[in-house]
């Protein structure tokens, strides 16, 4: 199992709402959940809008999670670290172009911690190894396309069905992308799609196992052991005194 939740920003978008939750849905938790926003697909000249990305994603600060003002915290381990940091290089090596690097980075008073600063990948293309894999750090990939079309094509090409997001300001692609992309949990202008309670967790594809979703109604049918009762009454029942050897029937 696994998740490579992406992010699909079209032209039309509003700027400032879809930067703010691209860099939120990346970083935050230190790219440590399934659900992380860890893709962007940048759709024709939303591709203009990478450097400022860029710039907002610079300004995050990297701290130990408990203290004041804290932005991204560090990796779970020094294994963590050192896997983010292996598929980092490893698209530098595939030809990818490594528009923020959070290697590297000090924390004044945490000098051995297992950090990693906020990075993008840029010009990555499906084979890459960071692309494939699920990272589960503070890294966003990004990836360009020209249509809508080849922006879904991409999200279906790709192996795992966590979850994804489209952001628009048009119902019908915002209509077009929900029905055509095959992934189990999608938002509509909101970065990780989490549903409440509720409603089940519908990862498909590589990100499930098994034969149900959990919570909600899937998950109550989960905990539930049906059974079934064949009843029947006849008013005769008291004095029938030979055997029956058919099957029963309804009146009989």
């Amino acid at each position: 199992m696994g998740a490579k939740n992406h992010g699909v920003v079209m032209p039309d978008a509003n700027k400032e709402n879809t930067l703010n939750q691209l860099v939120g849905a990346a970083f935050g938790a230190a790219g440590q959940r399934c659900m992380a926003l860890s893709t962007a697909i940048l759709v024709g000249e939303a591709r203009e809008w990478l450097p400022e990305l860029v710039e907002r994603s610079k300004a995050l600060r990297v701290n130990a999670g408990d203290q004041p003002g804290a932005d991204v915290g560090p990796l779970i381990s020094p294994e963590a670290r050192a896997r983010v940091e292996m598929l980092i290089q490893s698209g530098v090596d595939e030809g990818a172009t490594l528009l923020l690097d959070g290697r590297n980075v000090h924390v004044k008073g945490y000098e051995n911690g297992n950090f990693v600063g906020p990075t993008i990948i840029g010009n990555v293309t499906p084979a890459m190894k960071c692309y494939t894999e699920e990272i589960f750090g503070p890294v966003l990939v990004v990836l360009e396309a020209d249509t809508l079309d080849e922006a879904i094509s991409l999200v279906n090409n790709n192996q795992y069905g966590n979850g994804t997001a489209i952001f628009t300001t048009n119902g019908a692609t915002a209509r077009k992308y929900t029905h055509e992309v095959d992934v189990g949990q999608i938002g509509v202008n909101v970065p990780i799609p989490v549903p409440l309670p509720m409603f089940s967790f519908t990862g498909s594809r590589g990100s499930f196992r098994g034969d149900t979703n959990f919570y909600g109604k899937q998950g109550i049918q989960f905990y539930t052991q049906i059974k079934t009762v064949t009843s029947q009454w006849k008013a005769e029942d008291a004095t029938t005194k030979s055997p029956a050897v058919t099957m029963p029937t309804m009146g009989r």
